[in-house]
């Protein structure tokens, strides 16, 4: 079972890098998480380019998210909503569906006590008009600076939830591929 995860920052210390990072950590066989580091460099959406030739980075991205079984998405909630970066990357599969029908799950960490609360609900927003099937288990991660070290979650309940999410994702994976057989 594949899943992709991405992190809607690109800053080298982000809070919701650390969070991708440690849920590749966390899955066991057999499921894998790979991590798409690739958000920074898509270009900004353009449906003109789109409709012609999307570019190579766009295209891989859209393969990278169709092979999915499940992705993740953790995002940082900036001016109550999510970061442009993310927004943009989920711009370009608006078009190709490469969502539709397909296990998501949000996360936000946030040095807030709100974990994030109001770009979760964005994000989570987004995602249903673009077709995918959001999962309740989405979980914001409030006063995440104290919970993550050294680019890893380290705090045990976080942990713990952070499997939750994941054996979520693996049991919507599991209906998903049943209903397609």
């Amino acid at each position: 079972m594949k899943f992709v995860a991405l992190s809607g920052s690109l800053r080298a210390g982000s809070l919701n890098t650390a969070v991708v990072r440690t849920v590749a950590d966390l899955c066991l066989p057999p499921v894998s998480v790979t991590v798409y580091e690739g958000l920074g460099q898509l270009p900004f959406f353009n449906q003109d380019v789109e409709s012609v030739c999307p570019p190579p980075e766009v295209m891989a991205f859209r393969e990278l998210l169709a092979s999915a079984d499940a992705v993740l998405v953790s995002s940082p909630e900036y001016a109550h909503g999510t970061s442009g970066v993310l927004k943009n990357g989920l711009e370009w599969v608006v078009g190709g569906g490469e969502l539709v029908d397909k296990p998501v799950a949000v996360v936000t960490a946030s040095p807030s006590m709100t974990g994030g609360d109001r770009a979760q609900a964005w994000v989570k927003e987004t995602l249903e008009v673009m077709g995918a099937k959001v999962l309740p288990e989405s979980l914001p991660i409030p006063l995440a600076g104290a919970k993550i070290t050294d680019g890893r979650v380290h705090d045990e309940a976080t942990l713990a939830a952070l499997k939750d999410v994941l054996a979520a994702m693996a049991r919507a994976a599991k209906e998903q591929g049943a209903r397609e057989e």
